[in-house]
Order: structure tokens, then sequence, then C-alpha cells
């Protein structure tokens, strides 16, 4: 899978990170959608720390098309909460 940190890197991340990877996703929407702003900034940290941690740098000069596209990490609660609703940005 290889996930795009918009303004940032692509990562290759292997297939058993999937499952993980969209469980810290529905853990941001949950958040969002119960209006707990509080909680986002440290949700919302741990995806990105996931996806930098379990993957791997794709060098820039490699092109390659993204699974997923994560907003930018400064994504504000009130951006947050335009982006990720219902399913949330990852694919089940």
């Amino acid at each position: 899978m290889i996930v795009r940190i918009s303004g940032e890197d692509q990562y290759l991340l292997p297939d058993d990170a999937a499952e993980k990877l969209h469980a810290q996703e529905q853990a941001v929407v949950s958040i969002v959608e119960g209006g707990r702003e509080d909680d986002f900034a440290e949700a919302y940290r741990a995806l990105f720390d996931y996806v930098r941690a379990s993957g791997t740098p794709i060098p820039e000069e490699e092109l390659e098309s993204s699974d997923v596209i994560l907003p930018p990490p400064d994504l504000s609660f009130d951006e947050a909460a335009r982006e990720f609703t219902g399913e949330g940005l990852i694919p089940d």
C-alpha cells in the first residue's frame, strides 16, 4: 500500500499494515464526528507516526500512484471535520 502525506512524502507500507492504518484513521473519524477537539491532535499525530514508522519512504524521483492520500499534518480540527467523515479516507 502506498500512502502519501500531503505536502510531504509517499511511503510504501507492507500489506499487513493496512488494517492497523484503517483502525487508526477510524479513531480520528470517531473523534471528529464526536466533536472531541481535545483528543484530535494526539490521534491525528499517531496516524502519521504510524505511517512514518511502518512505511519506507519512496524516493521523490519515483512517481507512484498513491492508494491513500492523507491531508497535511497541520490540518485543523475544523478542516478535519470536512475531510474525515463517514467511512473516512482509507477504504476497507
